[in-house]
């Protein structure tokens, strides 16, 4: 079976265009090689997946006869990928929803508040003169 087919079959990618188009930008390799989307898959390959910043590690089992559903995807692939690939990704939608670029609009209700807060206690201590040095 072809690697773009076999990839949409165990639901790695929704349609088999956006799995071709991954096998052409190199994000797929069979054991340590780069794959066309008409390479041939085995079972026992080991396939390498880089999708969403993960690469995933599988290994073919077995060769569906068609789209198979999503309770039924191991019995075709065993997924060897490490948990500290996850955990990477999760730290990285942290960071990202921490950050906010300069430039994206005005500031929301929260942002002011914190920045009123901020403000307010600047002004408390300089009232009260706990940070001089005079």
């Amino acid at each position: 079976m072809r690697i773009d087919k076999y990839l949409w079959c165990i639901r790695y990618y929704k349609t088999r265009n956006i799995a071709t188009e991954a096998c052409k930008k190199g994000h797929i390799t069979i054991n340590g090689q780069q794959a066309k989307p008409s390479r041939e898959v085995y079972p026992t390959d080991k396939l390498t997946v880089r999708k969403d910043q993960i690469n995933y590690k599988l290994t073919v089992l077995d060769i569906p006869p068609n789209r198979v559903g999503a309770k039924l995807v191991d019995i075709y692939r065993k997924d060897e990928t490490p948990a500290e690939a996850f955990e990477h990704l999760e730290l990285l939608k942290l960071s990202k929803d921490y950050y906010r670029a300069k430039g994206t609009g005005r500031p929301t209700k929260k942002d002011r508040r914190d920045l009123d807060d901020y403000a307010d206690d600047f002004d408390d201590d300089f009232i009260t003169g706990e940070d001089s040095e005079i």
